[in-house]
């Protein structure tokens, strides 16, 4: 049984340097998931910002007359149907979309893959987010109001800094997703690691190792990440005390 594994790992990882493929898969699913997630959390603050701040002035801007309530109103509603359109849907439709249809003539799949991952991720981010905000009692911005803060100054020195507590751990499980979502970016002839492992599986004809493999790497990632939210949540109640 020993030599048969032995010989099965040589087959899979040992021979033609096979193992450098699943490197080279795993530097590809780093880099779309790095881009992706500042894509992501851009995206999620601007719009978490819009429609926090419409939902919680809306009233007083529209007893004013402001026309800030209709711009903020038209920002809000272009952010609903950006939720609703990217939450509704499938990823890797998204990805097919975006590669096939959105940018037909590029030649950078993984350009394409990055912005797609980021786009589908900031919805997710934003609803995070603003449900963060809109979780900060009414109380905490009139307090930042009281020591001559406007809402801008309130958001970043009083309700900011509660929010990032408030949305660590739901932030780190939406990082964690978006790692394993990126397995479907084959579809778009990238090489990322779920990729690579089913090449290697393709030439070998053995699909235990390598696809045994990917997923013992995926988990490691996951691992990580789980290990240094962990982290940070403890040294988070340590501050508070």
């Amino acid at each position: 049984m020993f030599e048969q594994f032995k010989a099965d790992f040589t087959l899979n990882f040992i021979d033609n340097d096979r193992w450098l493929m699943l490197m080279r898969g795993l530097v590809a699913t780093l880099q779309i998931t790095s881009v992706a997630l500042i894509i992501g959390v851009a995206i999620g603050v601007i719009v978490a910002a819009i429609r926090s701040t419409y939902d919680k002035n809306k009233d007083e801007y529209k007893r004013r007359g402001d026309a800030t309530y209709y711009i903020l109103g038209f920002f809000n509603l272009l952010c609903r149907i950006y939720l609703t359109v990217i939450r509704g849907t499938p990823t890797v439709v998204q990805l097919l979309i975006a590669y096939f249809i959105i940018f037909a003539s590029s030649t950078n799949s993984l350009g394409v893959a990055m912005f797609a991952f980021g786009l589908n991720s900031g919805a997710y981010v934003a609803e995070i987010i603003r449900g963060g905000i809109m979780s900060i009692d009414a109380g905490q911005f009139e307090a930042g109001s009281s020591l001559g803060f406007h809402y801008v100054q309130t958001m970043r020195y009083v309700i900011v800094p509660q929010v990032i507590k408030n949305v660590l751990p739901a932030l780190f499980n939406e990082f964690i997703v978006l790692i394993k979502e990126t397995s479907v970016a084959g579809y778009i002839g990238i090489e990322d690691l779920t990729k690579m492992g089913d090449l290697i599986r393709s030439r070998t004809f053995s699909a235990f190792m390598p696809l045994l493999a990917v997923a013992g790497i995926y988990l490691i990632l996951v691992m990580g990440l789980t290990a240094l939210d962990d982290r940070l949540e403890r040294r988070l109640r340590r501050n508070e005390r």
